[in-house]
């Protein structure tokens, strides 16, 4: 019984400052006392503006995370966020993440080309981003400028989005496609 409870409040201890270091590595871009827990390692280049919600949680023990706003950059993370290892987002014009929202391991989310691709010198095109509440993204992902991620859609591992994704859809492949909508309580499985 000794031992449940030594496991107990190691736990919380553990809780306590993968919760102090979060607050702390991510201090220019969270409210005070916002639960925001890291274990691991973030880059944040807030060149921009970065607002994160309540209870975001990074998991990053392996390969850092990186959150990156240019100059006129935004971005917005919603409440119970997760993000795995190795992911990047880079903004030069707005990533809107929702609640409730998982994404995987080295998923890559950029609004913007970052340079003309005739002339490197050149700013390249840029469009919002916006996944919405309750999504999952997979493994290695992608998702580029100006695309939408409706609620509770799932982006497959390897996919890469180009182009609005439906609400409840689990889309896959390069370019990304729906492959099919997912259960809800009103709706079975169905083919797009």
């Amino acid at each position: 019984m000794a031992d449940i409870v030594i496991v107990g409040i190691l736990h919380k201890a553990r809780q306590a400052f993968l919760i102090a270091k979060g607050n702390w590595v991510f201090r220019g871009c969270v409210r005070p006392f916002s639960r925001t827990a890291l274990d691991g390692k973030a880059i944040v280049r807030n060149r921009g503006r970065i607002r994160i919600g309540e209870k975001f949680r990074v998991l990053a023990a392996h390969v850092p995370v990186e959150l990156g706003a240019g100059e006129y950059g935004r971005i917005t993370i919603g409440d119970d966020t997760f993000i795995n290892s190795g992911t990047s987002i880079g903004s030069l014009a707005s990533i809107t993440i929702g609640n409730n929202v998982a994404i995987g391991n080295y998923v890559l989310i950029m609004d913007s080309d970052f340079h003309n691709p005739i002339d490197h010198t050149l700013p390249g095109a840029k469009a919002p981003i916006i996944i919405e509440d309750g999504v999952w993204i997979g493994a290695r992902a992608t998702i580029l400028k100006g695309v939408t991620i409706g609620k509770h859609a799932v982006v497959a591992a390897g996919a890469v989005v180009t182009k609005d994704v439906p609400a409840g859809a689990l889309v896959g492949g390069v370019p990304a496609k729906v492959i099919r909508y997912l259960h809800t309580d009103t709706q079975p499985l169905s083919k797009p």
